[in-house]
């Protein structure tokens, strides 16, 4: 029974780090690596500081994809944000990497 206990816990383990792995595959297949990073700020803010920034905020994943869709500036500093649904960049892809962006520790 305890073998069982603890191949449940390392299984759910795994499925958590997949998807924190998939979600920031998306991020660098949609071009989001390219001027972010997870922990520290390159072009545009740290994914981390982003979702302290945001965090206890309910409305911040509807302000965020917004934004990731539409592109935007002056939160972070004058660099803009692009608009990403001109690269192509889907609103349920936009909904999915602003989850994972809000969910970094």
């Amino acid at each position: 029974m305890k073998s069982v206990v603890v191949s449940l816990i390392a299984a759910a383990g795994l499925l958590a780090a997949g998807a924190a792995q998939a979600d920031q595959a998306l991020a660098s297949s949609k071009g989001c690596m390219a001027c972010h990073a997870v922990d520290k700020k390159l072009v545009g803010p740290a994914f981390k500081d982003i979702a302290k920034k945001y965090a206890g905020d309910a409305s911040a994943a509807g302000k965020l994809t917004t934004k990731v869709l539409e592109g935007g500036s002056g939160v972070w500093g004058p660099t803009p944000m692009p608009a990403n649904k001109a690269m192509g960049v889907k609103e349920a892809e936009a909904k999915k990497l602003v989850a994972w962006i809000l969910s970094q520790k």
